[in-house]
């Protein structure tokens, strides 16, 4: 009888225990260092969970190689497999998306999308581009078939870009050819052009079409084939954690140059009035958190070093009198390096003009306040050290011929006076010796009897 009973749970409970389940991850932006580690740990929470597939919910102007080809790594490592799907309706997969479609086991677009311009942008001084940690972006150019035009690196950089998503197509089952037109030519296609073109394999509207899409699809893993069950599987959605929202946010460029100049200039203010803390310590923080972003993204050195250069040029405006030559060359040398921060035109993930300005001319205007305010504490009579005690009257303590006891400003100083004086009577101070004040007796009641 008990036996029974296990057998008839048993069979009540097996339309449930083979329930698929599907993981969702979305990434809305260029493709970072944040993105990559996003996406990695939601493969790692997939393959944990026993996912039977994880989607890749993808809108992206392009962004890093460097963490597109980590995120590929791990596509083609996975165990459990990967569908891609260019949604919303007017999302995109340029440049580095493109190449993350292709990686895919399963690609699909959202009607009204769009994918391709997938050309490697030259970087540097050099025009190097397409290197590891380097940047790329889809341009609206058209070149001449063949050869790419440029320097040796260029051409590097774009046969390279075109091996590597042509072994993608080539694993996938893909269209090859228009592939490689995505990178020599900068081509892009429609959701439904891709499809007619076999560089994708379904279009979706939803998640539930992509899902009736995928169902039955054989796909190959690392470990062998494997046909999708995923038909009305259960959906979660794999959420970033506060690590991963914070990386992403400090890892855009304009608020990383927000942070470092928040950060300078706190550490500034804190050293020329020490002794107030608040300042020094967010401006470290805010320093620190810049440094890590840049760390990041492609730095230019040459920009950097103007950049750096910039902020402490116009800091010391304000404690440095050069009439204003320190300031103007800052403000220059800060615009321009800030403009050349970012070594590459990775979209998404570039120094906006437009920040840069309003940035530069409020820190102007900041050095010429502090540079007022200087100019008229000038003008103010001295209220401290030496300066402020000549002409200070004082107060004879005792009689005395040359040097004896005074009383000035409610302190006992030695004083040494060239006529005698008498206890109590008033003088001025003249000059200040080291520690002895010298003082002259005033004309109504200095003179000793």
């Amino acid at each position: 009888m008990k036996r029974l009973l296990v057998l008839i749970v048993a069979l009540m409970l097996s339309p449930f225990a083979g329930a698929a389940t599907v993981k969702l991850a979305e990434i809305d932006g260029a493709v970072s260092p944040a993105s990559a580690a996003y996406f990695l740990r939601a493969l790692d929470d997939a393959e944990r969970a026993g996912a039977d597939l994880l989607v890749l919910k993808l809108d992206t102007p392009g962004g890093l190689d460097s963490a597109m080809r980590e995120m590929i790594q791990g596509i083609l490592a996975s165990p459990v497999p990967v569908a891609v799907w260019v949604a919303p309706a007017g999302a995109r997969a340029a440049s580095a998306g493109t190449y993350l479609l292709y990686a895919a086991h399963v690609a699909a677009m959202a009607p009204g999308t769009n994918l391709g311009a997938a050309t490697p942008v030259a970087i540097g001084i050099g025009g190097e581009a397409g290197r590891p940690g380097g940047t790329e972006k889809g341009g609206d150019g058209q070149a001449d078939k063949g050869a790419p035009t440029g320097g040796a690196m260029e051409k590097k950089a774009a046969h390279d870009a075109a091996a590597y998503i042509r072994s993608l197509a080539q694993l996938r089952g893909r269209n090859v050819e228009w592939a490689e037109r995505a990178v020599r030519e900068a081509e892009s296609l429609s959701a439904e052009e891709a499809l007619a073109q076999r560089a994708i394999d379904l279009v979706a509207a939803d998640l539930p079409a992509l899902l009736r899409g995928a169902d039955g699809r054989r796909v190959a893993l690392a470990g062998g084939e494997t046909t999708l069950a995923v038909a009305g599987a259960t959906v979660a959605v794999v959420e970033r954690n506060w690590q991963e929202r914070l990386l992403a946010a400090i890892a855009d460029p304009n608020l990383a140059l927000i942070l470092l100049m928040i950060g300078i200039y706190g550490l500034l203010f804190e050293f020329y009035t020490p002794g107030f803390g608040v300042t020094g310590v967010v401006g470290t923080i805010c320093l620190l958190l810049a440094l890590y972003a840049l760390a990041m993204l492609p730095i230019n050195a040459v920009g950097a070093l103007l950049l750096f250069l910039g902020i402490l040029l116009m800091a010391a405006e304000a404690f440095v009198p050069s009439f204003g030559v320190f300031g103007l060359g800052g403000v220059v040398a800060f615009v321009a390096g800030a403009v050349m921060l970012i070594d590459g035109e990775a979209p998404g993930l570039e120094i906006s003009l437009a920040f840069v300005v309003p940035l530069a001319a409020a820190s102007a205007l900041v050095l010429a306040g502090i540079g007022g305010f200087a100019l008229r504490a000038r003008g103010r009579p001295a209220v401290s050290g030496v300066e402020a005690m000549t002409g200070m009257p004082v107060e004879a303590l005792e009689d005395f011929a040359g040097e004896g006891w005074v009383l000035a400003a409610g302190e006992r100083w030695r004083a040494r006076s060239p006529r005698p004086l008498a206890r109590g009577a008033r003088a001025r101070v003249v000059a200040v010796e080291g520690l002895t004040l010298l003082v002259e007796p005033e004309e109504e009641g200095g003179q000793s009897s």
